[in-house]
């Protein structure tokens, strides 16, 4: 009852707020304009991560008692500072070395003030506990890489949100069932946050998250996500709640960010272009161009989010030396069947759709002909 009564206090600050942000924003003429990689119509408000953040930070003082704060003070604090980040990059454009910097030490801050790091391969590969400066540089790999790969998702309306409120209540369940009650509760505090912004998002959205939002919510996903594959591996092997593949079980609830950055890097390495440099060939671009709405891309990639989630209970008794390759293949053959899926559909649209010049010739035509119709209307009435 008190975890309901949580997410739903969340949800009604943020649904409560949510129309502030936007009527101010609008007011002073802060929108997001189409045009070039943007794929909305019609200026839009953006940073809906500020109430976002704020919703989650009012909740988490409300219900969370003095020793849950100290506990997750940390990953707060972070949090708080990524919230900054993306707020001075939505509002000046920050280089990628600053935006860096700014997650490296938020980073910092939960390796190494609250110790959430990957500490083992938890006898993959043979390996258990590994040296103290490989399991940081690992972590910070990680949290760094994965905070960048939601970031990179959140294309579309309702899709970011989608997918971490997914992951957001598998975590908060988690944390909760293992006994990690502060963790579970703040897990529980960004569904709610999350699902009043989504009511917003939803296609056609009223307001966009933007770096204010993507950055702080990829941020949290990760180092949640390191902590419970840090905390899985660990524990006892008789736990009802201990998934017996960790590394695989939090790629799993990362797949789609994960996928979708390692697709796009290695098309435009394969290119001849940075990996880095933007483009239209995100996976829910692909989707589009099948010809489903923001909406039925969103639930599509929420869906095979929920499938990988499956997957890791399914697999529950399984090492990571089975379920590693088949989330991995998995992932690759979905992919694989998507690209296809996608360029069948596009040459189909092509096929079915009339020549760019013979439409031009067309228009030409009828308008040709609207202005002779006229003239010789004229020249019948001056008769």
């Amino acid at each position: 009852m008190v975890i309901l009564l949580t997410i739903l206090t969340a949800f009604f600050i943020g649904f409560l707020s949510m129309p502030v942000l936007i009527g101010a924003f609008k007011k002073m003429q802060v929108v997001d304009k189409p045009g070039g990689r943007k794929i909305h119509k019609n200026d839009t408000p953006s940073m809906g991560g500020i109430v976002i953040v704020l919703t989650v930070l009012i909740t988490s003082f409300i219900w969370l008692n003095l020793h849950e704060l100290v506990q997750i003070r940390y990953v707060v604090a972070a949090l708080a500072l990524m919230f900054f980040v993306g707020l001075r990059d939505d509002l000046v454009e920050l280089s990628p070395m600053q935006k860096l910097a700014g997650q490296f030490v938020a980073t910092f801050m939960v390796v190494f003030m609250s110790d959430i790091r990957i500490s083992s391969f938890y006898g993959f590969l043979g390996i258990y506990e590994i040296p103290i400066v490989i399991s940081y540089l690992l972590t910070f790999v990680a949290i760094i890489g994965l905070t960048n790969s939601f970031n990179l998702i959140d294309g579309l309306d309702g899709l970011a949100g989608t997918i971490s409120i997914l992951t957001f209540g598998f975590l908060g369940w988690w944390f909760m069932a293992v006994g990690m009650e502060s963790y579970g509760t703040f897990s529980m505090i960004l569904v709610g946050a999350v699902l009043a912004f989504l009511v917003f998002n939803w296609h056609p959205a009223k307001i966009f998250m933007g770096d204010t939002g993507s950055l702080s919510l990829g941020f949290v996903l990760s180092v949640l996500t390191v902590l419970f594959i840090d905390t899985n591996g660990t524990l006892y092997a008789n736990h009802p709640w201990k998934f017996n593949a960790p590394i695989a079980s939090g790629i799993a609830l990362m797949i789609v960010p994960v996928y979708d950055t390692t697709r796009i890097f290695a098309r435009r390495i394969r290119r001849g272009r940075s990996p880095f440099a933007p483009d239209k060939n995100h996976v829910h671009h692909f989707l589009m161009r099948m010809g489903l709405t923001h909406d039925k891309v969103a639930i599509t990639l929420g869906v095979i989010k929920l499938f990988f989630i499956g997957l890791i209970f399914i697999g529950a008794s399984y090492s990571d030396y089975l379920m590693l390759p088949l989330i991995i293949f998995t992932a690759v053959v979905f992919g694989a069947r998507l690209d296809a899926l996608t360029l069948k559909r596009v040459k189909t649209i092509a096929k079915n759709s009339p020549p760019v010049l013979k439409g031009k010739f067309k228009k030409a035509q009828h308008k040709s002909t609207i202005h002779h119709s006229v003239a010789e209307h004229m020249h019948i009435s001056d008769n």
